[in-house]
């Protein structure tokens, strides 16, 4: 059989199945599936992307106006670190060392420095060697030793020097900056200053940062410069600060050791061993975004559920009307069946009448010769000829009963009824239907049925409707002195199988691909191709195979193969 009539049959097949409960549910639950896969994935992809998108814009207008804050005040400090190292190396260029080294000279020139720029602690002038010579301050320092420093051999190399945060004799936050000066002859000297931090305090109250914010500068090794809000006071060491050196703002999402979400935003000076740090509760600073994702969550949650209702909604609704339909379509497509059948009854009709009218016409005859028998003497009445006559009547009386009973039982709507069935006995009942039409249109039928073939069980009735549509389309494809052969035979121990072939037209591959479909039929004006259609349901409800071999020119072969035991036994 080619590809084509396979796939025809794999479809009929399936149609099957079109009035099952369980197909229903199967249908319902493929399309709510279906349904919520369409609408729920969308709708999470759009609700990520805008919650990606807005977190990301969020973000960006929180960290970038962060990151330009704290770079702004990067260069306050800057400046003001610059401002006094221009002041100090100034007074290093404009004054000789003598005059430095002069005490009321250096005091003039420290309250001067006090009143211009403010937080100046002390001003000392060293020498070469390391000596302090001259101090001005609230300390006595002269001749204080400073060469084995570490500061002192960077300020030799380096020319200036920032130190780190520090108590000292002070017992308050203060640093040093030290300027080295060489003159035109060689002769080097420092003027070393103390200043306290009260400035680094103020640069980071002009910030205007919130009451949740924190800043603080730390040194390079993480010791606390100035005061933290949340981590620690001024020389005790930063917890989780140690990050890479960046002279660049940065913004690093991270928990702190209190175990709270924050933005860790920092920078490294270019001209001093500081770096500030501005620390913002991730809670706090994006309050705004957490009250959207939760606005959103509940409006994606609260579509969700409402897309679920009208998706079972609408899908039970969707599904009750299919089944509706295909009930419909099926009482329907019973009453098309019952009106095939009768339309074949009426193709049966001529044959059927010139089966009644032989044994009509024997009754007639045999009534007039007992009518006659019986106006002449009862005593010369032959009482065995007489009862010989009264069997012929009755004999066909019983042989009008018969057919009459066979076309009716073949006309009448029956239920499906299983019972034990002799196929062949079938096969013969069928073709004595169309044995008047054979004989007048002078077909060659040939029979070759295998003796002992095993009863089946199956419908009577249905496999009646099978074989008379089988052979009625048979003989509309042979011409007058045609062949129309039917064989039956055990194929395997659970079937046995019927074949019909006839030597008419044959069919072409495009009515070959289309056979069994619902009106489809070859028989322009008469024809309502629902023949082989309704065949294919029925054996195929009775839990058998129907198969067809054809080609153009050479005839037509339908193989019927029938289970021994139906299926619908006992349902």
């Amino acid at each position: 059989m080619p590809d084509s009539a396979n796939n025809d049959l794999s479809t009929n097949k399936k149609s099957e199945e079109r009035t099952s409960p369980a197909r229903y549910q199967r249908l319902r639950r493929n399309i709510t599936i279906l349904t919520l896969l369409v609408t729920l994935v969308p709708l999470s992809f759009i609700a990520m992307f805008n919650y990606y998108v807005y977190q990301g814009a969020l973000k960006n207008e929180i960290v970038t106006p962060l990151k330009a804050m704290v770079n702004k005040t990067k260069h306050s400090f800057e400046l003001f670190l610059a401002e006094r190292i221009s002041a100090i190396s100034f007074i290093a260029s404009a004054y000789a060392f003598e005059e430095l080294a002069e005490q009321f000279t250096l005091n003039r020139i420290f309250q001067v420095m006090k009143k211009e720029f403010g937080g100046f602690i002390d001003l000392g002038l060293i020498d070469s060697s390391g000596k302090q010579v001259s101090y001005a301050g609230p300390y006595r320092l002269e001749g204080k030793e400073y060469a084995g420093q570490p500061w002192f051999q960077e300020v030799q190399v380096r020319g200036t020097y920032i130190s780190d945060v520090f108590m000292g004799y002070r017992k308050f936050p203060h640093f040093v900056i030290a300027v080295q000066h060489i003159d035109p002859s060689g002769q080097a000297w420092i003027l070393r200053v103390t200043i306290d931090t009260k400035k680094f305090n103020e640069l980071i109250a002009s910030m205007g940062l919130d009451a949740s914010t924190d800043a603080y500068i730390l040194n390079r090794e993480g010791t606390f410069q100035t005061s933290s809000k949340y981590y620690g006071s001024v020389l005790e060491k930063c917890p989780n600060c140690a990050t890479p050196i960046s002279y660049e703002p940065t913004v690093v999402e991270t928990v702190d050791a209190q175990g709270n979400q924050i933005l860790f935003t920092y920078t490294d000076f270019d001209s001093a061993p500081f770096r500030l740090v501005v620390v913002s509760r991730r809670s706090e600073i994006l309050r705004s975004w957490i009250s959207f994702k939760s606005e959103t969550f509940f409006v994606f949650v609260a579509s969700v559920i409402l897309i679920c209702i009208v998706v079972f909604k609408l899908t039970g609704l969707l599904v009750r009307r299919i089944e509706e339909s295909d009930q419909k379509r099926e009482l329907a497509y019973h009453e098309v069946e019952y009106t095939s059948k009768l339309a074949s009854i009426g193709r049966l009709a001529a044959g059927v009448a010139h089966e009644i009218n032989n044994p009509l016409a024997i009754i007639n005859e045999k009534a007039g010769l007992m009518k006659d028998l019986m106006s002449m003497d009862t005593a010369a009445l032959d009482m065995k000829r007489f009862q010989a006559l009264t069997d012929s009547v009755l004999n066909s009386v019983e042989r009008c009963r018969a057919i009459t009973h066979r076309l009716l039982g073949f006309a009448r709507r029956m239920d499906v009824t299983i019972e034990s069935i002799d196929l062949n006995d079938v096969l013969r009942e069928v073709l004595s239907f169309l044995e008047k039409e054979a004989l007048h249109r002078n077909l060659v039928l040939t029979l070759e049925l295998e003796e002992g073939l095993p009863s089946i069980l199956s419908d009577r009735g249905q496999l009646q409707q099978v074989f008379l549509n089988i052979l009625n389309n048979a003989f509309d494809a042979v011409k007058d002195g045609g062949q129309v052969a039917m064989k039956s035979w055990e194929c395997d121990p659970d079937h046995v199988e019927v074949s019909i072939r006839d030597n008419g037209v044959g069919m072409s591959e495009e009515t070959f691909r289309h056979v069994f479909e619902p009106f489809f039929s070859t028989k322009k004006g008469y024809g309502t191709g629902l023949g082989l259609s309704i065949t294919y349901g029925i054996v195929k409800k009775l839990g058998g195979e129907i198969k067809v071999e054809s080609k153009l020119g050479e005839g037509t072969l339908f193989r019927v193969i029938l289970p021994k035991r139906s299926q619908q036994e006992g349902k």
